[in-house]
């Protein structure tokens, strides 16, 4: 089967940090096609974050213009910190200006989150305590509990250098110390998170959604297709 002959997915990646969108074509089907674009986040700054929209959406024009049959905005940070509802509201605007269907990172998520029935949840990041507390209120907001959101400590530019076990061992911890919940967020796709999702929820026995599994998901919902991959937890492999 061609690429492109199940779609065209126009990719706008946040950062030039490689991972998160060879991980989003490999979990995709055979037969899909990508054209990728970035946006050139480097310091994972607040301001950088809000910057960053305003270069997105000149990438969707250019990847309507391709004849991309859906553009994801990967990069949950970016929408998260203008609160919970502007993604929907950018979503409405840029598929009424250049008609084609968008999708964000954070509508993924918040749609999976809701699909797999998590209410309460324990977001892990590699984000610092001002970001994560403004992760945590979209989230309120949009009216789920936070049980915790919490961070590793290390710098921006080397959270795809963390080793998974650390990845497992920190996520682990917070869980427990937060006394459970109905589910495990893994924030950002600049870590090599995938590799955990499965011992996580099988150990704790709770549900674990990720950024890349989230928006694959999502995408293939919208494109109709339905190829369920094993090895990446329940959502992946249950296509709810």
């Amino acid at each position: 089967m061609y690429y492109g002959a199940r779609g065209i997915v126009g990719l706008v990646k946040p950062t030039y940090r490689p991972g998160s969108m060879e991980s989003f074509i490999k979990l995709m089907p055979e037969g899909v096609g990508f054209i990728p674009l970035h946006v050139g986040v480097r310091a994972g700054t607040e301001q950088e974050f809000q910057e960053a929209l305003a270069i997105a959406e000149r990438k969707v024009a250019k990847l309507a213009e391709l004849g991309a049959d859906i553009v994801v905005i990967m990069g949950a940070p970016p929408t998260m910190v203008r609160g919970y509802g502007f993604d929907t509201d950018l979503v409405a605007q840029l598929q009424e200006k250049h008609r084609v269907p968008v999708l964000t990172a954070t509508i993924a998520q918040v749609e999976a989150f809701r699909v797999l029935g998590i209410k309460r949840l324990v977001g892990i990041t590699y984000f610092k305590d001002d970001l994560n507390r403004r992760f945590a209120k979209f989230f309120v907001d949009g009216g789920f509990e936070v049980a915790a959101m919490r961070g590793l400590d290390v710098p921006f530019k080397d959270a795809g250098k963390i080793p998974s076990e650390e990845i497992y061992a920190f996520a682990k911890k917070v869980f427990v110390d937060a006394g459970g919940a109905d589910g495990i967020y893994l924030l950002g796709a600049g870590w090599h998170n995938l590799p955990v999702i499965e011992p996580l929820e099988r150990d704790l026995q709770t549900t674990v959604v990720s950024s890349i599994p989230a928006q694959v998901w999502a995408t293939q919902k919208r494109l109709h297709l339905c190829a369920p991959v094993k090895g990446y937890g329940r959502l992946l492999e249950e296509m709810p």
